[in-house]
């Protein structure tokens, strides 16, 4: 940890990205020991400014942060910590992110993050089973109206297409979209796997080998 520069109060700023999506999840503080708490044991530690003590992420909660690798920038003053998010949720509001309010610009710059959110949503919904809840329906229908679903929005985009309909386009491909992450979950597949395998497939491509 040599190259490493803590400030005076012996702290530093660690920011929390998810290793899949590259989302950044939050920003937290770490000192000494809460970094080697977190090498050690694989799991993120912190250090509460407003507390003065080490906490364990997760400890409370059960949404751990399993940790995939650390780095450090040019002048070793900060920290970027890729995970793998347990549970879902970084914030302590119960978001994905803590980062999920816009002070300026577009809103829906980087919203292939909402993907993952969407993702997380559906499987909450598939265990949690709330009363008027359409995937919770769906799920209840079980897997023939899920294909049935995805078939028929399927359909729905290559009309789109052939009509040359950009808005209606849009409009059935987030329905396609949606109704896919259901039959994911509804197969125990996760969008991770999925991107993992689209990422898998690009680097032959970027290694010039396509």
């Amino acid at each position: 940890m040599t190259k490493l520069k803590f400030a005076e109060d012996g702290l530093i700023p660690v920011v929390i990205q998810e290793a899949e999506t590259q989302r950044v999840l939050m920003l937290a503080y770490m000192n000494e020991e809460a970094l080697q708490k977190t090498i050690a044991t694989g799991q993120t530690w912190f250090y509460s400014r407003s507390r003065q003590e080490l906490w364990h992420k997760g400890a409370t909660s059960g949404h751990f942060q399993q940790v995939k690798r650390i780095d450090y920038d040019c002048d070793g003053d900060a920290l970027l910590v890729q995970v793998e998010q347990v549970g879902g949720s970084a914030c302590h509001t119960g978001a994905t992110s803590c980062f999920y309010e816009t002070l300026f610009g577009d809103a829906s710059v980087g919203t292939a993050n909402f993907l993952a959110e969407l993702a997380q949503i559906i499987e909450e919904r598939k265990i949690t089973k709330p009363a008027g809840s359409y995937v919770a329906k769906l799920f209840e229908q079980g897997l023939d109206r899920i294909l049935k679903k995805v078939g028929e929005e399927a359909g729905e985009v290559i009309i789109a297409a052939k009509n040359q309909d950009r808005t209606e386009l849009i409009y059935e491909s987030s329905d396609l979209f949606f109704h896919l992450l259901v039959l994911l979950s509804e197969k125990n597949v996760t969008l991770a796997e999925v991107l993992r395998e689209l990422a898998r497939r690009h680097r032959p491509a970027t290694a010039g080998q396509a």
